[in-house]
């Protein structure tokens, strides 16, 4: 063995996550789904925002929470991205949007787009803290969290805050490192004791602009394994459609861009709807 090597013959198991802190009671909100990834880049946010859009679309009241403090880009998903948000004597304001759902997000307290967080940990506990206590959600049927990605510290601290939420749903994309990432996005939800409502599956695929064929650019068919593995439910796919990135960059959400894309989320929206449906009147 080099000199300087520490040899493990028996490595530490992973440790143990603690029983939740101090949570959070937002009034007003009936039910509160979580979106995660256990990886950046995945399509998370696209999936939060369209989720909310649908739901407010089939007649709910909607919040959208984006506490991925560090790339806030649900405002720009929105088209809302130029706003900011006030306060009243009842608390802060969220910003509505002309798809429906009210957003709240840290894009819209930086002084510009290009203004990096840098803060640590207990200082994006508080914001997130603050947007789920100290925001105006007034009777909400839905409030959509846009986690930040991955399994870390920031994911820990907005599950804790909100233990007693309805659930996860986990996008995941047909890559070996993508599923695998994903795969501890659902143990983490089971060591929190947190229930994972489904699995979406995003670039599932890339649809040609001119004939419509659908060619799979990764894998194909490994994602209703996982779900299969680990008893969750494969609540839809979402494939790669040239034009629903372009009107995303322009501020309008792919389920207003692309029929079948709306089509999806609808499926999506009512397998959840069903999942929450107890207290929804």
């Amino acid at each position: 063995m080099a000199k300087g090597t520490i040899k493990m013959d028996n490595p530490p198991p992973p440790p143990v996550i603690q029983a939740p802190g101090k949570s959070v009671k937002y009034k007003g909100v009936k039910h509160t789904i979580l979106v995660m990834s256990g990886k950046g880049g995945v399509g998370k946010s696209t999936i939060a925002v369209n989720l909310a859009v649908t739901l407010s679309d089939l007649g709910f009241r909607v919040g959208l929470v984006d506490a991925d403090i560090n790339g806030p880009d649900d405002p720009k998903l929105l088209g809302v991205e130029n706003e900011k948000v006030y306060a009243d004597e009842k608390g802060i304001v969220p910003v509505e949007t002309k798809y429906g759902p009210r957003v709240i997000s840290m894009a819209f307290l930086l002084p510009s787009q290009d203004t990096a967080v840098i803060w640590r940990g207990a200082l994006r506990h508080k914001a997130v803290q603050q947007f789920l206590e100290d925001v105006i959600w007034d009777n909400m049927d839905y409030v959509i969290l846009d986690f930040p990605p991955g399994t870390g510290d920031e994911a820990l601290t907005v599950a804790q805050l909100i233990p007693d939420s309805d659930g996860a749903v986990i996008v995941i994309t047909p890559q070996d490192l993508a599923i695998l990432d994903a795969v501890k996005a659902i143990n983490f939800a089971g060591q929190l004791k947190m229930k994972v409502l489904g699995l979406i599956e995003n670039m599932s695929g890339f649809v040609c602009p001119h004939c419509g064929e659908k060619t799979d650019l990764f894998k194909s068919g490994t994602i209703g394994k996982v779900a299969e593995k680990y008893g969750v439910e494969l609540l839809g796919s979402l494939p790669f459609v040239p034009d629903v990135v372009l009107n995303a960059d322009n501020g309008v959400p792919a389920v207003r861009s692309s029929k079948d894309i709306q089509d999806t989320f609808i499926e999506i929206a009512k397998a959840l709807i069903n999942k929450t449906a107890e207290s929804v009147k």
